[in-house]
C-alpha cells in the first residue's frame, strides 16, 4: 500500500521522465499513469494524494531535490535542482 512517503519518489521519477520539469498536471498525470493502481489500493491517501503531492514538493524544495519557488506564480512547471 502506498503512503504519502511514497509520494517524493513518485514525483521526482514523473519530473525525470518529463525532462526535469513539469506543470503540477504534467507531474500528477504522471504519478497517475505509472501509479494508478498503487493509488486505487492505499486506502485514505487515494482521496487525498493530489493535495498531498504538493506537499511532497515542499518537502522536495526544502531538502534541494527541486528548485525553490521564490515566488513564481501557480503555474510554472516544478524542476529539478
Amino acid at each position: 500500500m502506498a503512503t504519502k512517503a511514497d509520494l517524493k519518489a513518485w514525483v521526482v521519477e514523473a519530473l525525470e521522465t518529463l525532462g526535469g520539469s513539469g506543470t503540477v498536471i504534467q507531474v500528477t498525470r504522471e504519478v497517475w499513469r505509472r501509479h494508478e493502481h498503487d493509488l486505487q489500493a492505499s486506502g485514505d491517501l487515494f482521496f487525498t494524494w493530489q493535495y498531498d503531492i504538493r506537499w511532497a514538493a515542499q518537502q522536495l524544495r526544502d531538502s534541494g531535490v527541486l528548485r525553490p519557488a521564490n515566488g513564481r506564480r501557480a503555474g510554472t512547471p516544478w524542476m529539478l535542482a
